[in-house]
């Protein structure tokens, strides 16, 4: 498994060799001095570049096209419409001739000079302005001043055609007028080519660094200037180190980095967490989730999206965090971070960024009661976000008035993906069948099939589980357990009762026993089926492992000494095979299954208490305590000395209270 998670995270994961220094503007270059290993241009800024492009377009006249054709065909016309007009009126054929080559004449000088079609974009509040004229392939620079529009076109032939009267002078002027279109055309496709090469031409660096040149001094503070020569090495650097050598070289050294990171993980899980590190389903869980992680990254880095922060990198942590323990998440998101630091820009402060949050995000759901947890754990992160933004950009501005408060946006959106940690559970609950603390809390829910079946079949039992569920829970909290995981225990470990409850004497409200007929072999297999019954029924209804452990565990392997006494007072001759009369076991392996156990037997031992004082309850107590330690049945759970003081401690406050007993401390002490 690790060698496929290896190869995975490895596999996607950028190939370049990272280029090794971080800087900011204004800040002090804190390396050695940098000295350039080879010459590179300087790269202008994209406001600068930006604005040598729209400089450069502002020498880009528009082009028009001068077509022949138009001329043509608005002369032939004028020509052919003159004949046609002119006999219509019935004027004398002799002056035909004239006035025909007149107009003829001052509408082919028009032509030759020229008529535009104005194109309104290109005024900008002008009243004229340059443009090209291409004419035969060739262009040529002129101004709307130097051609003629429509209408100073049609002024000008009036202003120059002679008619002995006016009737004649607007007969001409009219026809004119209709066979005025302009021949310079705007060439809008012409243009765009032009404007796009001068674009592209227009050059992106200004100067060169040589070969040797100092490019910055240790302790230099970090200019514009100097922060464009560092932007400038970076680029061709990145440029240079795309070769195939270099990236093999990088991915061996991410093989390396990758694989010695989950080493470090499976070292800590040998060690400190063996019950993970000896479960494939827990550890390919655990896989997945790194995995998860770094392939979103690295489909980020890939995509070139704005900000690496909108990635919900506190996932890792909620999810670890709920289904196995603190420790675990904080770790395991602790060395996603450090993989993934490599990989981005500004390293430091994004691993500062992730740490906090994870940080945080697990301390906000240490003890996970209620759903609503959720949302006020993304309240915490985002605050924690908010303050390690606030500070850091304290850090870098000076200034208040400089934050630019849009870059906490992505921290907003990472924050509400961070919320897609509940679904997740919920399937990675189903697929590895693991139990979170939210499945404990449904369990715990006495609403349930389950326990509304025990409720009711079998009253005195229920009411016992529930006193048993406070003593083990206040009892986990106070030494450190999972509390949550003790109560749904302790809620269904004699759920095996529900078939036989009138065996059980919580359940017996009459003097007759339903055992003062059977033999004491058979009252005490009865009494020992509730487990194996208990572990059926939990198993036909999909109930967790994790709480059958509890059914399993909480007599151990001790005896039902009440028959067994009995069978041998009564039967002193009879061979008695011990094992009939003992629990299966095992032991408890556990502190909530050793607690239970201890809940379990002191509250159904209070129950024989006929004057339940502080001295019967203190002595109670010691008593059950003392036993199961000389049975040696918590030899197997890490329950200290002074943990069992604890629970014993308060077992009695509890019991006391329970029974309205005035309580002395220094008794119970």
């Amino acid at each position: 498994m690790m060698v496929i998670t290896v190869f995975i995270i490895t596999l996607f994961l950028p190939k370049q060799p990272r280029f090794r220094y971080e800087f900011e503007r204004n800040k002090v270059w804190m390396n050695k001095d940098l000295i350039s290993p080879f010459s590179f241009a300087i790269l202008k800024t994209n406001p600068q570049v930006t604005t040598d492009k729209k400089n450069a377009l502002k020498d880009v006249l528009p082009v028009y096209q001068l077509d022949p054709e138009v001329t043509a065909n608005a002369l032939e016309e004028f020509s052919n419409e003159f004949d046609i007009k002119w006999k219509s009126t019935q004027l004398d054929e002799k002056d035909k001739v004239l006035y025909k080559n007149q107009g003829y004449k001052i509408l082919k000088d028009i032509y030759d000079r020229g008529i535009i079609g104005l194109n309104v974009k290109h005024l900008g509040g002008a009243k004229n302005y340059d443009f090209s004229l291409m004419s035969h392939n060739v262009g040529k620079d002129r101004n709307t001043q130097d051609v003629f529009t429509a209408e100073t076109a049609l002024l000008y032939f009036r202003s120059n055609f002679k008619a002995p009267n006016q009737v004649m002078a607007d007969l001409v002027a009219n026809l004119a007028e209709d066979h005025i279109t302009p021949n310079i055309i705007y060439d809008e496709r012409l243009t765009q080519v032009i404007q796009d090469n001068t674009v592209n031409n227009v050059s992106t660096t200004k100067g060169m660094v040589q070969k040797g040149e100092l490019i910055v001094a240790k302790n230099d503070v970090i200019t514009d200037e100097i922060y464009q020569k560092l932007e400038s090495y970076k680029a061709t650097y990145d440029a240079q180190t795309k070769t195939i050598g270099s990236r093999t070289l990088v991915y061996v050294g991410q093989v390396v980095l990758v694989a010695f990171i989950l080493t470090i993980l499976m070292s800590f899980l040998f060690l400190f967490r063996k019950d993970i590190f000896a479960d494939n389903r827990q550890l390919s869980l655990i896989l997945i989730v790194t995995t998860g992680m770094l392939l979103a990254l690295t489909w980020a880095l890939k995509m070139n999206i704005a900000s690496l922060y909108y990635i919900p990198f506190c996932v890792v942590p909620i999810i670890i965090r709920i289904l196995f323990d603190t420790r675990l998440a904080l770790y395991l998101h602790m060395l996603v971070i450090l993989i993934a630091g490599f990989f981005v820009a500004n390293s430091f402060e994004f691993v500062f960024y992730q740490v906090t949050a994870g940080m945080v995000a697990i301390f906000s759901i240490k003890n996970f009661v209620k759903r609503e947890r959720f949302l006020v754990s993304a309240l915490f992160i985002l605050l924690a976000y908010f303050v390690a933004f606030v500070g850091i950009a304290l850090l870098r501005e000076g200034s208040l008035r400089d934050i630019e408060w849009i870059n906490f946006v992505p921290f907003i959106f990472s924050v509400l993906l961070s919320l897609l940690a509940y679904p997740l559970i919920y399937l990675f609950e189903r697929i590895f069948g693991i139990t979170s603390d939210v499945a404990l809390i449904e369990l715990t829910n006495t609403n349930n099939k389950l326990l509304r079946e025990l409720a009711f079949k079998a009253p005195g039992t229920f009411q016992h589980s529930l006193q048993v569920a406070n003593l083990a829970e206040a009892a986990i909290f106070k030494i450190g357990g999972n509390s949550v995981l003790v109560r749904a225990g302790a809620l269904y470990h004699d759920i095996g009762k529900v078939d036989n409850p009138q065996y059980f004497i919580e359940n017996q409200n009459t003097a007759v026993s339903p055992h003062d007929k059977l033999p004491y072999e058979q009252s005490a297999q009865i009494i020992i089926q509730h487990v194996h019954k208990g572990i059926e029924i939990l198993r036909k209804n999909q109930i967790p492992e994790a709480i059958i452990d509890f059914i399993r565990t909480h007599h151990g392997n001790t005896r039902v000494d009440y028959f067994y006494q009995s069978f041998l007072k009564n039967s002193p001759e009879k061979f008695v095979d011990e094992n009939i009369f003992r629990y299966p076991g095992p032991i408890p392996f556990s502190k909530e299954t050793g607690v239970l156990m201890l809940a379990d037997s002191v509250e159904a031992a209070s129950r024989s208490l006929k004057n339940p004082d502080a001295q019967n309850i203190n002595d109670l107590v010691e008593r059950i305590i003392n036993y199961k330690l000389e049975q040696n049945q918590l030899d197997d759970c890490d329950l200290t000395l002074k943990d069992i003081e604890t629970i014993k401690l308060i077992f009695k406050t509890m019991l006391m209270s329970i029974y309205h007993v005035r309580i002395d401390y220094q008794q119970i002490l």
